[in-house]
């Protein structure tokens, strides 16, 4: 059945001509991306199947724009992108074929993305093998993936000093006994293992010797 004929196909100001406004028989109809509008022309005619096939198209388009602009801030793992294009009302089929076409185009791999969750934390707040694999697990990787991706490392003795070294000087008052409890206490918290802090502390606590009050 006929919809109308395309009198015109009119760029949206305010979304920077990204959204398209559809006039059928010189009244606005309905709006579309502006790479799926692009094969509309004026004098045309629309079939109702037409319409709803273009609307089908624009659909999807939004959730893969959407995906887009979520990756634009970081790296994110593919759950991460599910459950935000499923928080804002996409259907699960579009979050589907949004997701492979992620992948396709190299924008979504989680192995890349256990590296880039890693470094960043060891870069900016260390923590222990035990942490980050329980946070890469709550980001959707399998266990196998987030093994491999922490086999990696390192040196987690070295990382272990790195995450305790500010906090330590904080503690350069106390006696030993109750320095290497709190100390060892907030590198466990941080997902470091009993021995790796223990060395951690011991390092420290001889290096801030000469600082330490007499």
């Amino acid at each position: 059945m006929l919809e109308g004929v395309v009198t015109a196909v009119e760029p949206q100001r305010r979304r920077g001509g990204k959204r398209c406004n559809v006039f059928l028989d010189g009244r606005y109809a309905f709006s579309l991306e502006s790479e799926v509008a692009v094969g509309l022309r004026v004098g045309e005619p629309l079939s109702e199947a037409q319409r709803a096939e273009l609307l089908s198209k624009d659909q999807a388009a939004r959730c893969y724009d959407a995906a887009l602009r979520f990756l634009a801030a970081r790296p994110r793992s593919e759950q991460e992108v599910r459950r935000r294009l499923a928080e804002h009302g996409h259907p699960g089929e579009l979050i589907d074929r949004a997701i492979e076409k992620l992948r396709e185009y190299r924008l979504l791999d989680d192995t890349a993305f256990a590296q880039f969750w890693i470094e960043q934390r060891q870069t900016h707040r260390p923590r222990g093998a035990r942490l980050l694999k329980l946070e890469l697990r709550q980001k959707g990787l399998t266990s196998e993936q987030a093994g491999e991706a922490l086999a990696e490392l390192g040196d987690e003795a070295e990382s272990a000093y790195q995450a305790a070294a500010k906090r330590a000087r904080t503690l350069r008052g106390l006696d030993e006994r109750t320095f290497r409890q709190r100390l060892g206490a907030f590198l466990q918290r941080r997902g470091f293992d009993y021995e790796v802090s223990a060395v951690a502390v011991k390092r420290l606590w001889n290096e801030l010797e000469p600082e330490r009050p007499p």
